[in-house]
Protein backbone atom coordinates (compact mmCIF):
# COMPACT_ATOMS: atom_id res chain seq x y z
CA UNK A 1 0.00 0.00 0.00
CA UNK A 2 0.99 4.12 -0.83
CA UNK A 3 1.18 6.54 1.73
CA UNK A 4 0.61 9.74 0.46
CA UNK A 5 1.10 12.96 1.94
CA UNK A 6 -0.06 16.13 1.49
CA UNK A 7 -0.14 19.81 3.67
CA UNK A 8 -2.86 19.58 6.54
CA UNK A 9 -4.99 23.06 7.43
CA UNK A 10 -2.53 24.11 10.72
CA UNK A 11 0.41 26.55 11.18
CA UNK A 12 1.86 26.84 14.54
CA UNK A 13 3.81 29.80 15.46
CA UNK A 14 5.36 28.79 18.46
CA UNK A 15 6.63 32.09 20.16
CA UNK A 16 8.58 33.03 23.29
CA UNK A 17 6.36 34.65 26.27
CA UNK A 18 8.77 38.12 25.88
CA UNK A 19 7.40 38.41 22.40
CA UNK A 20 4.16 37.17 22.62
CA UNK A 21 2.00 39.80 23.32
CA UNK A 22 3.47 41.88 20.37
CA UNK A 23 3.12 39.26 17.81
CA UNK A 24 -0.57 38.34 18.38
CA UNK A 25 -0.91 42.31 17.82
CA UNK A 26 0.70 42.23 14.68
CA UNK A 27 -1.62 39.77 13.63
CA UNK A 28 -4.80 41.26 14.95
CA UNK A 29 -4.22 44.71 14.56
CA UNK A 30 -1.74 45.47 12.10
CA UNK A 31 -2.32 43.03 9.39
CA UNK A 32 -5.86 42.68 10.59
CA UNK A 33 -5.80 38.94 9.92
CA UNK A 34 -9.53 37.10 10.25
CA UNK A 35 -9.41 36.01 13.76
CA UNK A 36 -11.20 32.69 14.66
CA UNK A 37 -11.13 32.61 18.10
CA UNK A 38 -14.00 34.28 19.66
CA UNK A 39 -13.47 37.81 21.22
CA UNK A 40 -12.25 37.72 24.91
CA UNK A 41 -11.51 33.35 24.73
CA UNK A 42 -8.89 32.37 26.45
CA UNK A 43 -8.07 29.61 23.79
CA UNK A 44 -5.04 29.98 21.29
CA UNK A 45 -5.45 32.57 18.99
CA UNK A 46 -6.03 31.19 15.85
CA UNK A 47 -6.44 33.28 12.48
CA UNK A 48 -7.20 32.93 9.01
CA UNK A 49 -3.98 32.44 6.77
CA UNK A 50 -5.48 31.78 3.14
CA UNK A 51 -6.74 28.27 3.89
CA UNK A 52 -5.17 27.56 6.89
CA UNK A 53 -5.15 28.17 9.94
CA UNK A 54 -2.38 29.88 11.76
CA UNK A 55 -2.02 29.14 15.35
CA UNK A 56 -0.35 31.50 18.02
CA UNK A 57 0.99 29.43 20.59
CA UNK A 58 3.09 31.20 23.96
CA UNK A 59 5.75 28.84 24.53
CA UNK A 60 7.90 30.34 27.75
CA UNK A 61 10.50 27.89 27.38
CA UNK A 62 11.61 29.53 23.95
CA UNK A 63 14.53 32.08 23.47
CA UNK A 64 13.05 32.34 19.54
CA UNK A 65 9.85 31.62 17.16
CA UNK A 66 9.72 28.47 15.43
CA UNK A 67 6.75 27.04 12.77
CA UNK A 68 5.28 24.12 13.09
CA UNK A 69 3.35 22.09 10.86
CA UNK A 70 0.76 19.56 9.82
CA UNK A 71 0.97 16.39 7.41
CA UNK A 72 -1.68 14.67 6.84
CA UNK A 73 -1.53 11.00 5.69
CA UNK A 74 -3.70 8.57 3.83
CA UNK A 75 -2.86 5.92 5.98
CA UNK A 76 -1.43 7.05 9.65
CA UNK A 77 0.52 3.86 10.50
CA UNK A 78 1.87 3.39 7.11
CA UNK A 79 3.11 6.54 6.91
CA UNK A 80 4.80 5.68 10.49
CA UNK A 81 6.46 2.91 9.46
CA UNK A 82 7.21 4.49 5.88
CA UNK A 83 9.14 7.51 8.13
CA UNK A 84 10.55 5.33 10.48
CA UNK A 85 12.38 3.21 7.39
CA UNK A 86 13.25 6.10 5.77
CA UNK A 87 15.15 7.55 9.17
CA UNK A 88 12.55 10.29 9.88
CA UNK A 89 12.94 10.84 13.67
CA UNK A 90 9.62 10.65 15.41
CA UNK A 91 9.64 13.10 18.27
CA UNK A 92 6.53 12.89 20.57
CA UNK A 93 7.94 14.04 23.70
CA UNK A 94 8.05 17.51 21.67
CA UNK A 95 4.21 18.38 22.99
CA UNK A 96 1.45 15.99 24.17
CA UNK A 97 -1.16 14.76 22.33
CA UNK A 98 -4.43 13.68 23.25
CA UNK A 99 -4.56 9.81 23.83
CA UNK A 100 -7.12 9.87 21.61
CA UNK A 101 -5.52 11.74 18.88
CA UNK A 102 -4.51 9.28 16.10
CA UNK A 103 -1.06 11.75 15.16
CA UNK A 104 2.23 11.64 15.96
CA UNK A 105 5.28 14.25 15.76
CA UNK A 106 8.38 14.08 13.22
CA UNK A 107 10.77 16.65 12.68
CA UNK A 108 12.73 17.65 9.41
CA UNK A 109 16.09 17.39 8.99
CA UNK A 110 16.35 20.91 9.41
CA UNK A 111 14.32 20.82 12.54
CA UNK A 112 10.98 21.97 11.82
CA UNK A 113 8.63 20.35 13.68
CA UNK A 114 5.60 18.43 11.88
CA UNK A 115 2.24 16.77 13.10
CA UNK A 116 1.43 13.98 11.28
CA UNK A 117 -2.27 13.51 11.02
CA UNK A 118 -4.50 10.87 9.60
CA UNK A 119 -7.00 12.25 6.59
CA UNK A 120 -9.83 11.76 8.29
CA UNK A 121 -8.84 12.90 12.02
CA UNK A 122 -9.74 16.29 13.63
CA UNK A 123 -8.37 17.89 17.01
CA UNK A 124 -9.95 16.94 19.86
CA UNK A 125 -11.41 20.37 21.80
CA UNK A 126 -8.88 19.63 24.20
CA UNK A 127 -6.35 20.28 21.58
CA UNK A 128 -6.79 24.27 22.26
CA UNK A 129 -4.84 25.18 25.17
CA UNK A 130 -4.98 28.47 27.38
CA UNK A 131 -2.31 31.69 26.95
Amino acid sequence: MTTDFSPGDNIAMKIPAHEYEATVAFYREILKFEELTPPGDRETPRFAFGDKVLWLDREPHLSQAEIWLQIVASDIQAASSYLEQRGCQRCDEIEHLPEAFNSFWITSPCNIIHLVSPADDSPPDDMTKEN
